[in-house]
């Protein structure tokens, strides 16, 4: 029953549901169109709003593509590929395929959301290899092994609220920043990570479709050539037939390496100075050494650079329309004044989930929980010390750390239904075929209702 009822929600995403920019461009009129209607901005405030909301989120958006390009030069270095083929060998039916690619995938997911190219990259080599996989179902599983980032060390709330000098510190909001262990570390956000690794794969194995007909890789591709040369083969490939100290020097392993080595000693003397201190920054230089580290030489980790850099064009060009829609909603007051409205009904017992279905509800406007969280985060942090004025400091700390958590996983949950970060999944799993959001969303609906049911009553009921 499941399994036909998750078909009839994918029929009906199919028919209805555009591509992921003509959405941002839908977003964008109905944004303008609200604030217009129920805010006092005149419309050309409403429009100079929308244009420099086109540029103030650049340093954001570059840490987010950083973190996205320095995933994918480790998941194309050779000893990721060499564990994806020894994960294959093993492999033989398409459920295991599914739940694997699921149960992987989260796992990944808690290390940072741009892991998810190594998941995908995985999902798209055992459909090339084992037959009867249903490829749009595979690439939604790959999408919603995604969806447990947002407990894990890229969290980007998380981390914005544990580094130095940020925004909401900047605007007098808050006075110091909030350890992770409040976070990460909290009970609520372990009960999280197990939802996403234990409850994930079965509520996906339960919706696995019964027909694969039509629905394989090979019935999708418009190209026959799958092949891609390993960047190893590339980097030779760039060779003179000569002996020449250019290449020696694009070649050289010591050099790379050696700076490698002084990154390392750094990442060290970071976390023995300031122990479990996580932020963006940090976090795209691991993701930087360990590539230099597992590429070896300068060229072979410049083609792998080159190759990301081709993987996030989607994300160039429609960030900042969604950057767009964002700086409507400040311009005009329209974000406040939707997240003063649900913050205005909550108490001590329902704020952490008046904070959970006010991410959900505003990540469909802005799809990026730091952008969001600039948008809605002083408000939630506002009704937090309001309803803590007689608290002690620590206690209405861990109180902001949970609103500002549930915001993140209300966010997260409603990717779900929201394309935009499927971007970040198409140019891997969607190379050479015809595929689209519609043909993947329509079966993570029933997914996203489960777990809003479930993630609720969690952000309700988990002591702090």
């Amino acid at each position: 029953m499941l399994t036909k009822l998750g078909q009839k929600f994918t029929d009906g995403f199919t028919k209805y549901m555009p591509s992921a920019y003509v959405f941002a461009l839908l977003l964008t009129l109905l944004t303008g169109l609200l604030a217009i209607a129920f805010t006092e901005s005149k419309p050309l405030n409403i429009l100079e709003g929308w244009y420099n909301g086109f540029w103030n989120l650049l340093s954001f958006g570059m840490q987010i593509v950083l973190i996205i390009i320095t995933a994918y030069c480790i998941a194309q270095s050779s000893p990721v590929k060499k564990s994806i083929d020894r994960i294959a060998k093993h492999i033989k039916t398409p459920t295991q395929v599914y739940i694997i690619v699921i149960t992987l995938g989260v796992l990944l997911s808690l290390i940072s959301f741009g892991m998810v190219i190594i998941t995908a990259i995985l999902g798209r080599e055992l459909a090339l290899r084992i037959r009867g996989i249903h490829y749009s179902f595979l690439v939604a599983c790959v999408y919603f092994s995604f969806n447990g980032w947002v407990c894990g060390l890229s969290s980007s709330i998380a981390l914005l609220l544990n580094t130095e000098n940020n925004f909401l510190i900047e605007n007098g909001i808050l006075n110091d920043t909030i350890s992770t262990s409040y976070s990460l570390g909290s009970n609520l956000n372990i009960t999280m990570i197990v939802l996403f690794v234990v409850v994930s794969p079965i509520l996906m194995w339960l919706l696995i479709p019964k027909s694969f007909a039509g629905k394989e890789l090979k019935d999708l591709q418009t190209s026959l050539d799958d092949e891609e040369s390993s960047v190893k083969s590339e980097a030779l490939s760039y060779k003179l037939p000569f002996k020449a100290m250019s290449d020696a020097l694009n070649n050289a392993g010591w050099l790379q390496i050696s700076v490698a080595v002084f990154g390392v000693i750094y990442i060290v003397y970071h976390f023995g100075t300031k122990g479990f201190d996580l932020n963006f920054n940090i976090m795209i230089f691991i993701f930087l050494i360990v590539g230099m580290l597992l590429h070896v030489t300068p060229m072979r980790y410049s083609i792998a650079m080159k190759r990301a850099s081709s993987n996030i064009s989607g994300i160039l060009f429609q960030y900042p329309f969604y950057a767009g829609i964002m700086g409507i909603m400040i311009a005009s007051g329209l974000g406040e004044k939707l997240s003063t409205v649900l913050v205005s009904i909550a108490t001590p017992e329902s704020y952490a989930f008046i904070s959970y279905l006010t991410g959900g509800i505003i990540n469909f406007a802005i799809p990026s929980a730091g952008g969001e969280f600039a948008v809605i985060g002083p408000s939630i942090i506002n009704m937090v010390q309001d309803l803590g004025a007689n608290l002690s400091p620590t206690e209405i700390t861990a109180m902001t750390a949970r609103a500002s958590m549930s915001v993140a996983y209300g966010e997260s949950l409603s990717n779900l239904l929201q394309p935009f970060f499927l971007l970040i999944v198409f140019p891997v799993m969607g190379k050479g075929i015809k595929i689209q959001a519609r043909d993947v969303v329509g079966y993570l609906f029933i997914p996203f209702m489960v777990l809003f049911v479930v993630q609720a009553l969690l952000v309700t009921y988990i002591p702090i």
